[in-house]
């Protein structure tokens, strides 16, 4: 029995103490940035029910109990019982999509009597499982087609099904397990592909207006086709290596690029987007005619990324226009600089700018706050919570914070990477990349420097679905990451 113990380590002594403490730490710095952003004049009592932070104090409790079964379960049970945990809650994603219950323009509650449960929430962690289930799956090589489009279903099934219920901002967060994937050997021309769609997006919708020079051709558009013929190119010298092919064919691209200028400005003003179009096409022509006659597959993968480089930018618009809900449309503009609206969309943002900034180094103090207060931030004590942080604590206390985060995301790393199986490593960067994704976004959404996607910020803002949802992920690994020094009999 004492050796059957020693194997196992026991419980208590395997469990990462520290992962708990600061747990434990960023629900105590929570509930107090609850307590701020809710707290009215006149109130005498935080923890009465009828508040807030009272009831904050409920899902803190059971949120505790939560993570105390989650370690009492053997660890082989999220693993033998994942899928399944992940067919209930497709199941429960898809019935979600016709709930009848509206809630600000969101059809992803579930109401059940006088309790309200978003499903999005709690299939971050059954999805997690189910990737890992997969993937540690005997055989498994993320780089044969079958794996990686099962590995991709997986992914995106419950992404489409949340967006189905108007919550664009939830679907987004599930883009985090390519950082996951990404560890696990998926390609790096996947993850830069990603970038670089950012890129043509932001500058193609930022710059479409503006002229190039004194030519009638938006510059956006003549940006985005230079890049898509400067990263093509430039693949060819990295995954070919053929460095030589590549500077000419970035040397022709530029060289015709810059005559065709000169003459637009000089000589006849003319459209030169028609001339980008023209080099790309016979750059996409080069690069499939060198797949076929040297046999090299590269070329065509990137002739692919060219092709769907300029499909992507050409459907840009129109799915920002014509597919996005218009506050969608609004808050990508207002992040743009292209709109203002300072009493519309830019509304929130520009009073958690200033709750922040008031809050100068040192901050105002609990409960001193006066922007929060006088509820000047809409949606302050869930998706702006970070505002209360900086106005009441200040830079000092706001960067304390983000300090304990940074800890946190570390700590994950560092388990990860000492789990004995693939599943218990997958499962851990999943449950990081989450985490990762959730304050980055948020807070950057609270500084005006992301979208405004409407994702809580982990263990601070209000509400029991967030908060059970980020126990479940963390406390799932951390029984996980105990029982790797398990001993097979």
């Amino acid at each position: 029995m004492a050796q059957k113990a020693d194997k196992d380590h026991g419980l208590l002594r395997s469990l990462d103490w520290w992962t708990i403490l600061i747990y434990v730490a960023l629900l105590s710095f929570g509930w107090v940035s609850v307590c701020g952003a809710s707290y009215t004049y006149g109130d005498t009592d935080l923890l009465a029910l009828s508040t807030r932070s009272g009831m904050q104090v409920v899902w803190i409790g059971t949120s505790l109990l939560l993570g105390l079964v989650l370690l009492l379960l053997d660890d082989r049970f999220y693993g033998t019982f994942a899928y399944v945990l992940f067919g209930i809650m497709l199941l429960l994603l898809f019935a979600t999509i016709f709930n009848p219950h509206n809630i600000k323009g969101s059809r992803s509650w579930l109401v059940l009597g006088p309790l309200r449960l978003q499903p999005a929430e709690f299939a971050k962690f059954t999805t997690a499982l189910a990737l890992a289930k997969f993937m540690d799956r005997y055989g498994y090589n993320i780089h044969k087609a079958k794996d990686l489009l099962i590995t991709l279903a997986i992914i995106f099934v419950p992404m489409l099904f949340i967006v189905g219920q108007r919550e664009t901002g939830s679907a987004l967060v599930y883009l985090s397990f390519f950082l996951m994937l990404y560890r696990e050997g998926m390609t790096g021309s996947v993850l830069f592909t990603g970038v670089a769609m950012v890129f043509y997006f932001v500058v193609g919708i930022r710059y479409a207006e503006p002229l190039l020079f004194d030519t009638p051709t938006s510059l956006g558009k003549f940006v985005v086709f230079v890049l898509v013929q400067l990263f093509s190119a430039t693949m060819i010298g990295i995954y070919c290596k053929n460095w030589r092919e590549a500077f000419s064919a970035i040397g022709l691209c530029l060289g015709t690029t810059l005559l065709c200028l000169l003459f637009s400005v000089y000589v006849i003003p003319f459209d030169l987007f028609w001339v980008q179009v023209g080099i790309s096409v016979l750059l996409i022509i080069y690069l499939l005619w060198r797949a076929l006659n040297a046999q090299v597959r590269t070329y065509l993968w990137i002739a692919g990324f060219a092709v769907g480089s300029i499909f992507f930018f050409s459907s840009a618009d129109y799915a920002l226009n014509h597919i996005l809900e218009k506050h969608q449309r609004t808050r990508i503009n207002v992040l743009l600089g292209l709109e203002d609206d300072l009493k519309g969309a830019g509304y929130n943002v520009h009073q958690s700018e200033i709750a922040i900034g008031s809050g100068g180094m040192e901050g105002k103090g609990f409960l001193n706050g006066t922007q929060t207060k006088l509820k000047y931030v809409p949606e302050q004590e869930t998706d702006f919570i970070f505002c209360t942080v900086g106005e009441e604590e200040g830079f000092i206390g706001a960067a304390g914070v983000l300090l304990l985060f940074l800890a946190l995301i570390l700590r994950l790393i560092h388990l990860a990477e000492r789990q004995a199986s693939v599943f218990g490593r997958v499962y851990g960067y999943c449950v990081l990349s989450i985490f990762l994704f959730h304050v980055f976004i948020n807070v950057g959404m609270v500084l005006g420097l992301t979208p405004v996607i409407g994702i809580p910020l982990p263990f601070f803002s209000y509400g029991g679905s967030s908060l059970w949802g980020f126990t479940l992920l963390l406390f799932i690994f951390l029984r996980i990451d105990a029982g790797r020094h398990r001993v097979n009999d």
